[in-house]
């Protein structure tokens, strides 16, 4: 039961509670302080950390710049073929691409290349610049060194040729091994590139037997193959068109064992 009299202590006014007396000498200034529990919840505004930074970086999209590079030159040597360069050089397209490339050099027979002659290897790369953000930095630009296959080269003699026929004969899918070639070789012509039969049938008929193979004119003529000379007594284009031929007669050079 509450206590009765005017001496009563009256409650204090939530309102009353919420000023302070501040001032200086007798001054006194009443200050609310209604709102400071409301100052000290809200949340303070923290500035983007670094690595937040470094995230929104990592996600922009880089510019990405193709390699710009150049032709390679290739200088012809001795026992060289177009087929040849082209393979041992990874010229897409073969022989004729290379040929297409270097006509003007060439000329109009393309298994006539002579020691010495420059052959362009490869068109010259377009560059190609993928989209960039604006401010991308055109400088990161960077041009990349072609690598220039180094070329084979082959002995100029019996093994030497056999080897770049066969390198030749992979090239166009014709069978045949090293001994089948050279097995036949030495009956043929025992290994004389420039053999020729004045004597048999064919010689009689016009068209005598000629180079390692002993092959005729017609023959060498159907089944020459490309890329190689058009001379029948060139050791390379002589074991290839023979071997050619007796791929589509007898399945490989390597089934003969006689006159053929």
């Amino acid at each position: 039961m509450p206590a009765k009299g005017k001496h009563r202590r009256p409650k204090s006014s939530p309102l009353t509670r919420r000023f302070v007396a501040a001032g200086t000498g007798g001054a006194a200034l009443a200050l609310p302080m209604i709102g400071a529990t409301a100052a000290e919840a809200a949340p303070s505004a923290v500035p983007a950390t670094a690595h937040s930074v470094a995230a929104a970086a990592a996600a922009a999209p880089s510019a990405a710049v193709a390699a710009k590079a150049g032709p390679a030159t290739y200088t012809v040597v001795p026992g060289d073929s177009l087929s040849g360069i082209a393979r041992d050089q990874g010229v897409s397209g073969g022989w004729k691409k290379l040929y297409e490339d270097n006509r003007e050099a060439v000329g109009a027979d393309p298994s006539l290349i002579r020691p010495g002659l420059k052959l362009t290897i490869g068109a010259k790369a377009t560059a190609q610049r993928a989209a960039a953000p604006e401010r991308a930095d055109r400088s990161a630009e960077r041009k990349a060194v072609p690598a220039v296959a180094k070329a084979t080269t082959y002995p100029d003699n019996l093994d030497g040729w056999i080897r770049e026929a066969l390198d030749v004969m992979a090239e166009h899918g014709i069978p045949g091994t090293y001994e089948g070639i050279h097995r036949n070789i030495m009956r043929e012509s025992s290994g004389n590139p420039f053999a020729i039969n004045n004597w048999d049938i064919n010689a009689v008929n016009g068209t005598p037997s000629k180079g390692l193979l002993q092959v005729i004119a017609p023959t060498f003529e159907a089944y020459h193959v490309p890329g190689t000379a058009t001379d029948p007594y060139d050791p390379v284009a002589n074991i290839t068109a023979a071997c050619n031929y007796a791929a589509d007669r007898y399945g490989s050079i390597d089934n003969v064992n006689g006159p053929y």
